[in-house]
């Protein structure tokens, strides 16, 4: 969204995504560590966008749009939602 002008994304199945990439035999060390690198460069990023930046849309392939504000949003939303399924946290999603 902040390269292109209003770009429109391909759905992504993440159930489907699990299943393939097996995301129940993976490792939680190996996966927090990615994820510890991948929240640093999202947020490295993240501290580049300015004012009207924010507002810029993107849409998925179903129609539904979104800013780089919402999809901020959403992403750390995912983001501590998913540690918990990795992480077995017993008191379920975020």
């Amino acid at each position: 969204m902040l390269a292109r002008e209003d770009p429109d994304f391909e759905n992504w199945d993440q159930d489907a995504t699990a299943i393939a990439s097996r995301y129940g035999e993976q490792d939680p060390s190996v996966v927090a560590a990615e994820l510890d690198k991948a929240a640093r460069s999202f947020a490295t990023l993240l501290d580049s966008v300015t004012g009207d930046q924010w507002q810029r849309t993107g849409r998925r392939s179903d129609g539904a749009q979104f800013t780089v504000d919402s999809f901020t949003r959403y992403f750390v939303h995912d983001f501590v939602h998913h540690l918990h399924d990795v992480g077995g946290d017993s008191r379920g999603p975020a």
